[in-house]
């Protein structure tokens, strides 16, 4: 019922589905971009949950406490507690830790967000390649095209363990995204050459 409301919202408002979700993906980096705008995380939550996409965050394990705890778990949070488990110990790193979420979730689509900000990042966070690498999870390409009015789950990239040539195919299919604010949106361009380079 919820998926058929989802996907007659973004119809009313003149947005399509890209639907590339393979459905026998139980786990999952789910990379959302770009993200330029606040109406971004609209159009994208509305897409998956159409998809029927059970999206999950991390993030900081106090805000799994009350009283915002509920709230958080319900709009999908996870807590990630970085603190070392021994005295005198490292904190673990977030890739480690996110990658282990994946051991203890049989069903997992971990959403990041690699931009980390609306504002325009000529450099991604990559550690989502690297948690899809060591959890052994594919990583699907959420979008939304504002010039196309399309949105959803563009491709499905299943990590190779050369970095850099898997990085370019996804900024490759990202390049090609209309973002509602193109000044404010750069493909990693470590990876990714435009003709003027």
């Amino acid at each position: 019922m919820f998926e058929k409301l989802a996907e007659q919202s973004l119809g009313l408002m003149g947005w399509e589905i890209d639907n590339h979700w393979d459905l026998t993906i139980d786990q999952c980096v789910m990379i959302a971009a770009p993200h330029t705008s606040n109406w971004d995380a609209l159009y994208a939550r509305l897409a998956l949950k159409a998809l029927g996409v059970n999206v999950r965050i991390t993030i900081k394990d106090s805000y799994m406490k009350l009283p915002l705890g509920p709230f958080v778990r319900a709009m999908g949070g996870i807590g990630i507690d970085r603190r070392p488990k021994q005295d005198g110990e490292a904190r673990p790193s977030m890739v480690q830790l996110m990658s282990d979420l994946f051991k203890t979730h049989p069903k997992l689509v971990m959403l990041v967000t690699p931009e980390g900000t609306r504002s325009k990042q000529e450099n991604w966070k990559t550690g989502f390649y690297h948690v899809a690498m060591s959890a052994g999870v594919p990583i699907a390409l959420a979008y939304m095209d504002y010039a196309k009015k399309k949105t959803g789950i563009g491709k499905i990239v299943y990590p190779t363990g050369d970095y850099e040539k898997d990085m370019a195919e996804i900024m490759a299919f990202y390049a090609q995204i209309n973002p509602k604010y193109p000044e404010l949106f750069s493909v990693d361009t470590r990876f990714h050459k435009t003709n003027e380079d």
